[in-house]
């Protein structure tokens, strides 16, 4: 949602996240708790955590943050179990978005993670522009892990690589988790893929040979990372990535009429 211009009814919101926590999904991404001036449409999402019915669901709620005042205000919701922080290999894109340095939001955290762990809550690191970025910053394999080590020093858990703006190859994707899963076994690595229509097959079952089982999608792949100043490129779309695991063998015991109506919502609501 958050690339939309024209913004999306409370009530609207409300009623679409509630459809996807009926189909059984580990985790929805709901909102973020960043600046209304940055990102308009996630300006409600304190609105929209309240509404939520969390009653008959097995789905954990993740909510973005970009600062630790957003932070603040994201563990006060019992209702949350993750907290995710955008943090860019890309210094450049790593100032458009939280307008921080790496330095600074290296900084901001580790400030997170102790606010995450005193309320009992997990943060899951975003390492976007992890497969290339296109303002001609550096950018090689080698150079991630030294990042990665800062966060396993900091006891992050949980770290996404994410594609922010759908440049990885099959040859860097296979590199980067066949590396990093075997070396950190106590870190969750998910994929945060932004593909095109004819890339999305070799993204995923690239990084699910190599180990990954977390994977980020949307339903239809509507969205993309408004800060990126590029040509949107769609998120993994949902359909598409149920497709490919359940052909090789995963039982997701989802609720296929619950996806079904969530679909339709999509559809209703964001064309």
């Amino acid at each position: 949602m958050q690339g939309l211009h024209n913004f999306i009814p409370t009530n609207r919101k409300v009623d679409y996240i509630n459809a996807l926590l009926k189909v059984g999904f580990d985790t929805i991404d709901f909102g973020s708790f960043v600046s209304p001036k940055a990102i308009p449409q996630m300006a409600d999402t304190k609105e929209v955590v309240i509404e939520l019915d969390l009653r008959d669901t097995k789905s954990k709620l993740l909510a973005i943050v970009a600062n630790e005042r957003g932070a603040k205000d994201a563990v006060d919701f019992d209702e949350i179990t993750y907290l995710g922080f955008p943090f860019s290999l890309s210094p450049t894109f790593q100032l458009r978005n939280t307008r921080a340095t790496q330095t600074e939001a290296l900084d901001r955290v580790a400030r997170i993670q102790e606010l995450c762990v005193s309320h009992k809550k997990q943060l899951v690191v975003y390492l976007s522009m992890a497969f290339g970025n296109p303002y001609g910053d550096v950018w090689n394999t080698e150079a991630i892990e030294p990042w990665v080590d800062q966060f396993n020093q900091l006891g992050i858990k949980i770290l996404a690589l994410a594609d922010t703006v759908g440049v990885a190859e099959p040859s860097s994707i296979q590199t980067l988790f066949s590396e990093l899963i075997p070396t950190y076994q106590h870190i969750e690595f998910g994929a945060h893929f932004h593909t095109r229509p004819d890339d999305w097959k070799e993204k995923i079952s690239t990084a699910y040979e190599a180990g990954c089982q977390r994977f980020d999608s949307t339903i239809q792949g509507i969205g993309g990372c408004p800060m990126a100043e590029d040509e949107l490129v769609g998120n993994m779309a949902t359909e598409n990535l149920l497709s490919y695991v359940v052909d090789h063998g995963e039982q997701l015991n989802l609720n296929t009429e619950a996806l079904k109506r969530a679909q339709e919502m999509a559809s209703e609501l964001f064309m």
